[in-house]
């Protein structure tokens, strides 16, 4: 059986992070991914981050277009005349002045879907305005929620939440637009905006806090942080997890670690707890100090309550859980987590990066 997206081809023009990301997946579905690249060196994270470059580019194949000139803008619009998806990731009236828009693609592709990924959308008064992932996590309303409560907003994430997040709902709205081509027969322009993606994850937070009134920042860093048995705790030689939120998670952990000052029947309503989430962690991370970090996951593991052992990157790699689940596949930059779901006909992750070359095919 072919994979899921065999026969699709993809003529990308965007740079760095959340464009690549997301059609990296679509290589791993089965898709072909022509990458336009800029002269003299190609996407700048081809230089400037080889190992970024060689996570997200895996399997692609790569010509370097001089988008400025009538050359390059030629042999770009016939490549994305061939294609079935487009994807561009620069400002807003870029992709238009190099005649290489949407409309320019449609009138000599009408089935084409032609996707913009941009921090904050094609229109609106931030249209223009430069960002990253940490801006548009901020625009959305998410920074203002994070970090300790009582304290300043603080980026905190390991991760370009709002950028890897953009990535995703622009693979979803693609897949779904080539469903209803199928049905149409028709192509059509999608506008993701980081930005709107990231605000739609906020509903989570949204709903809670307009349902019960809390209008307030403070009221509503309330509902996002305070966690009691719900957070990191550090162990004699490491750190655990804990989520001990439903009330008979948290009745077993009472009684594991001896929580006697919370022990009340007072203490079974999550909203008790609420209350008192600062000593309850209190207490939670005067128990766990004196635990090794596997000791205590196991401890907490045998009563079934919730608990994981903090991993680095290199842990979680050797886990039994990654090797079982193979999360840790060798790669050109080192062991990669796959597309995460298997589909029919998938082959293995691609673990070649692309050569540059010229319009023709020829080395650059």
């Amino acid at each position: 059986m072919s994979a899921p997206l065999a026969g699709i081809r993809v003529a990308d023009f965007s740079e760095l992070l959340p464009g690549p990301f997301m059609t990296q997946a679509l290589v791993e579905l089965g898709a072909e991914v022509i990458k336009i690249e800029r002269p003299p060196q190609g996407d700048p994270v081809r230089a400037g981050s080889p190992g970024l470059f060689g996570t997200v580019n895996r399997g692609k194949r790569s010509r370097m277009l001089d988008l400025k000139s009538e050359t390059g803008r030629t042999a770009a619009l016939e490549l994305a005349a061939g294609a079935d998806i487009v994807v561009e990731g620069y400002r807003p009236g870029v992709m238009a002045r190099l005649g290489l828009d949407y409309a320019a693609v449609q009138a000599v592709n009408p089935r084409v879907i032609y996707l913009s990924l941009t921090g904050y959308g094609q229109d609106g008064p931030l249209r223009l305005v430069p960002g990253h992932d940490l801006n548009y996590l901020a625009s959305a309303g998410v920074t203002s929620l994070c970090g300790e409560l009582g304290g300043p907003p603080q980026h905190g994430i390991g991760l370009p939440v709002a950028d890897l997040g953009g990535a995703m709902y622009a693979l979803s709205a693609i897949l779904a637009a080539l469903y209803q081509r199928e049905r149409s027969g028709e192509g059509q322009y999608l506008d993701v905006s980081m930005t709107d993606c990231i605000a739609h994850w906020l509903n989570t937070r949204k709903g809670v806090c307009q349902f019960n009134g809390m209008n307030s920042l403070e009221d509503q860093r309330q509902v996002a942080l305070s966690r009691p048995a719900y957070g990191v705790f550090a162990c004699r030689d490491g750190a655990i997890t804990i989520a001990a939120l439903e009330t008979h998670f948290w009745m077993s952990l009472v009684e594991v670690l001896g929580l006697r000052d919370f022990a009340g029947a007072d203490y079974e309503k999550l909203a008790r707890r609420v209350q008192h989430c600062a000593p309850i962690n209190a207490a939670i991370s005067s128990r766990t100090a004196a635990l090794g970090r596997d000791e205590a996951v196991a401890l907490l593991l045998a009563r079934d309550i919730p608990a994981s052992p903090v991993l680095t990157i290199a842990e979680a790699n050797a886990s039994a859980h990654f090797q079982a689940r193979g999360l840790a596949q060798d790669g050109p930059v080192g062991p990669l987590t796959p597309f995460p779901v298997r589909l029919r006909g998938m082959s293995p992750a691609p673990d070649t990066l692309p050569e540059l070359t010229d319009a023709k095919g020829g080395k650059a």
